[in-house]
């Protein structure tokens, strides 16, 4: 069964915590998710430079609670605190556009990433980041993987799928080391599945890694 599924949904509650915290019914609970998704990708596509690994989103009756995980806060804060003001002004006037009877407080957090080689999100950006650029695969999984084993993993596992170095045909390689016990609940199993759109077209990058309890 744990090979099947996702690793953080198949932990949520023993481990991990939801990313979206709230409760709602019928219509609006539609157009929450909806806001969420949307602004997920938004902050993704503006602070990409900033390193982000998640964005955690919590709502009460009178204000929304978001908090950004990124690897470099200081790009996000900006100087003496102006970035992160813009950031909050530009939430702000996201979710006013959205259909949703959202609350207009605010309050916003970022959080550092204490070790961004043991997150399976930052990893797997990395390596999209280097396979866009054009450079050898292989070369760039194994710089990934030994990054992440030194910095004290238990395991590391890395699968790519596509035209991969621009191939004719598709297909899929994997690379291990380590291990990755996904059918048990209490190892803590990060994952992250993103494409990396490449001139030959699009490679799908999948990444786990687990960490050491």
């Amino acid at each position: 069964m744990g090979q099947k599924v996702n690793p953080f949904g198949f932990r949520l509650g023993p481990l991990y915590s939801w990313s979206s915290r709230w409760f709602a019914d019928g219509k609006r609970y539609k157009q929450l998710l909806f806001e969420d998704v949307k602004l997920r990708e938004t902050l993704q596509t503006r602070l990409k430079s900033a390193g982000l690994s998640r964005i955690e989103i919590d709502r009460s009756i009178n204000k929304v609670d978001v908090t950004i995980y990124v690897t470099r806060p200081g790009v996000v804060i900006g100087r003496g605190g102006t970035g992160l003001e813009d950031l909050k002004k530009f939430i702000t006037k996201f979710l006013s556009k959205q259909k949703s009877t959202t609350p207009q407080k605010i309050e916003l957090k970022v959080e550092p990433v204490k070790e961004p080689n043991l997150d399976a999100q930052i990893v797997a950006t990395n390596i999209s980041d280097q396979l866009i650029k054009r450079l050898p695969h292989r070369r760039v999984i194994k710089q990934s993987i030994e990054r992440v084993m030194n910095a004290g993993a238990k395991g590391v596992q890395i699968q790519l799928a596509g035209r991969i170095a621009g191939a004719e045909i598709s297909r899929r390689e994997k690379y291990k080391q380590g291990t990755i016990p996904l059918s048990t609940i209490r190892e803590e199993v990060d994952y992250a599945s993103i494409p990396a759109l490449t001139k030959s077209g699009y490679i799908g990058i999948k990444v786990w890694i687990c960490k050491k309890s």
